[in-house]
């Protein structure tokens, strides 16, 4: 695992949203430059609570709340940005990022190859993203294809509250925009992956021990989950839990692989393991159609061909509006990632 720690102060045990707040104090103390801004992020704390108590610690110029305009917010936090400050804009929703993406795709990530390297934009946009709590259509998107396609910007999707932590600070400190998605359905623990009862072995996941004080998770390398030589299966965020337990009850000798960031990709974890099991399987929470499934089936056609046994195959959403009440059936659940698993296999 690849990380550097610079304080050594001990860990406790942490669920996501505690390990994201603590790596904004973290930040907050040790860069004058980090300000923190958005919809309800200082009085209140945030929706979810990642932002509490942060203003009250470091005051209402470090952490403040913005109108309820996602195009102002990330306009501002560009300039902010071009002019030697650290912005963490948080969008209250991925599902409420678009009207900021003029801002994102034109303004963000240009500015450095606008201005020949005379001006950048260090900013890190933190936005909760996926299914997990019944928000149907408006709150439960999966937007990460999107930026996924834009140059200039850094896609981060964590799995665990230590690499959440790790990642996040990375994030600030980096001198490029980075968009950093944070699976809610994981915030206080994994959630179940079956339909209609608790999955025991994620309990597990329900918080984690996280060093306290400051370390760097380094964006664009992978962290393997477990080892195995049958299939590869590539998978972030929550997907990555849900996989794991199918691949623990199933006796399958997988080799899982969190991508943790997007982009930049670690495309060279991705061959090796890949060229050593000769199947893979591709598991993502968004819709298939121009989902990241299918630029990584590309990348392993590229460079694993000669080596796969079988076909890649990917468990996706379903391309179609994020139902409400069906929420847990519009999930990559168990029974379809099972099913892959055993056409790979028997292929």
């Amino acid at each position: 695992m690849t990380a550097t720690a610079e304080i050594e102060t001990g860990v406790r045990r942490m669920n996501m949203i505690e390990a994201i707040n603590d790596a904004l104090d973290v930040m907050l103390a040790r860069d004058a430059d980090v300000v923190v801004m958005g919809e309800d992020v200082g009085y209140f704390g945030g929706v979810f609570r990642a932002t509490a108590g942060l203003q009250k610690k470091h005051g209402k110029t470090r952490v403040f709340d913005t109108p309820i305009t996602e195009c102002g917010i990330i306009g501002v936090a560009v300039g902010m940005g071009a002019y030697g400050l650290r912005p963490v804009p948080e969008i209250q929703f991925a599902d409420y990022i678009y009207p900021a993406l003029d801002q994102l795709v034109s303004e963000a990530a240009r500015l450095r190859y606008r201005s020949a390297c005379d001006f950048i934009a260090p900013m890190t946009v933190r936005s909760p993203f996926g299914g997990g709590i019944f928000g149907g259509q408006t709150h439960s998107q999966s937007p990460e294809g999107i930026f996924t396609h834009v140059s200039g910007v850094k896609t981060v999707i964590p799995a665990t509250p230590y690499d959440a932590k790790g990642l996040l600070i990375a994030a600030i400190e980096d001198n490029d925009p980075v968009i950093f998605f944070e699976p809610k359905r994981i915030y206080n623990g994994p959630f179940s992956g079956y339909y209609d009862r608790p999955v025991e072995p994620w309990s597990k996941h329900a918080g984690c021990e996280v060093p306290e004080g400051h370390y760097r998770i380094e964006l664009g390398k992978a962290r393997t989950v477990r080892s195995g030589d049958a299939v590869t299966v590539l998978a972030y965020g929550t997907m990555v839990h849900v996989v794991e337990t199918v691949v623990a009850e199933a006796g399958i000798d997988a080799d899982i692989i969190d991508l943790r960031t997007l982009v930049p990709l670690d495309i060279a974890a991705i061959e090796e393991s890949v060229k050593r099991t000769g199947r893979c399987l591709i598991v993502h929470e968004a819709t298939r159609t121009s989902g990241f499934g299918a630029e990584l089936t590309a990348l392993v056609q590229e460079r694993c061909f000669y080596h796969l046994e079988a076909p890649v195959e990917r468990v996706t959403g379903f391309d179609t509006p994020y139902p409400h009440s069906l929420e847990w059936a519009y999930f990559p659940g168990p029974v379809r990632i099972a099913t892959a698993l055993e056409k790979l296999l028997k292929d």
